[in-house]
């Protein structure tokens, strides 16, 4: 049995989808950000936090990864081409579509109004609309950014782009990257996923 901590409407909300698609049971503590619970097992207190026995895992994507590669699904195997294409559109995602979200919310509603930069905001939706076109120059004719196999990469780039439509950022209402998108959302792992996050709140 894995535990997640967490709020759900965070980074939490891959983690779940993952297991909801691996199908392994879990228990959800929806505990705030840098709250008591959390701070108790790691000291940023970020989350999520997934534990384990007596293990405690931290990070989104690491413990994705874990998760993937210990149950042997949605990855492709560590030192192959097929797992280091992979891995480059996990990274673009991080690094340039939750690099502009993650910018753009702390400088809306996270920091405190006498820190947020609003000038920089401009900057993360065309950081985020370059980002959208990579993908979709770099996507192929599959269903998923990986061909016919569905993986952690589009865990990852689907939180991003639900986030996205959250800050009400540009997001083309048609072709690849909509249709992809509408795919992602229509899968059991993610439905599954959503009904705990609303019914959390």
């Amino acid at each position: 049995m894995y535990k997640i901590v967490g709020f759900p409407r965070t980074r939490a909300m891959r983690v779940m989808w993952l297991l909801e698609e691996l199908q392994e049971a879990y228990e959800l503590e929806p505990a705030p950000p840098r709250s008591e619970a959390v701070r108790a097992l790691t000291p940023d207190g970020k989350v999520p936090v997934l534990v384990e026995g007596d293990a405690v895992l931290t990070e989104s994507v690491a413990i994705c990864t874990y998760l993937a590669d210990k149950h042997g699904r949605f990855t492709f195997p560590a030192g192959t081409l097929d797992r280091a294409r992979q891995d480059g559109f996990t990274q673009h995602c991080v690094d340039v579509l939750e690099g502009a979200l993650w910018t753009t919310s702390k400088n809306s509603y996270i920091y405190p109004e006498e820190q947020r930069v609003p000038a920089i905001l401009e900057t993360c939706r065309q950081e985020f609309a370059r980002g959208l076109e990579t993908l979709g120059h770099r996507f192929g004719d599959g269903p998923y950014v990986m061909g016919d196999s569905f993986t952690i990469a589009d865990i990852m780039i689907g939180h991003c782009f639900g986030w996205a439509v959250g800050l009400k950022f540009d997001f083309p209402r048609n072709g690849p990257l909509a249709d992809y998108f509408k795919r992602l959302r229509q899968r059991p792992g993610y439905r599954a996923m959503k009904a705990k996050v609303d019914a959390a709140q």
